[in-house]
């Protein structure tokens, strides 16, 4: 069956003005993105490499400072980080999910709703 009027059709191996277009506008997306993802990569890295360089050495002084082992400072820091991203929060602070933090979130969703 032949493709007659159809603008999403392949027809004897080109493209149609409406897919050449498409195709080029993603084409020139993607670039756009390699080249931003090498700028951020060439300002960000070294910056990253040196934090981590510098927590390396924090780690080192306090496991040597308190006799821990890095291993076990490393595993109580895990378990603090999980608990954290699981929402406890530390200190004498107010609860997350009180009737205020429960409320502003409801209302955080409701006014991102939509449109």
């Amino acid at each position: 069956m032949a493709c007659q009027g159809c603008c999403c059709c392949w027809s004897a191996g080109h493209l149609n003005q409406d897919n050449a277009r498409f195709l080029l506008l993603a084409a020139l997306i993607v670039l756009y993105m390699l080249c931003g993802a090498a700028v951020f990569s060439a300002i960000e890295r070294a910056q990253e490499c040196r934090a981590k360089e510098q927590w390396g050495e924090k780690l080192l002084n306090f496991s040597l400072t308190h006799n821990l082992s890095l291993d076990e400072l490393r595993g109580f820091l895990r378990d603090y980080e999980e608990a954290t991203a699981a929402g406890i929060r530390i200190g004498d602070s107010r609860p997350r999910w009180d009737f205020t933090g429960a409320f502003y979130f409801v209302g955080t969703v409701v006014s991102t709703i939509g449109k």
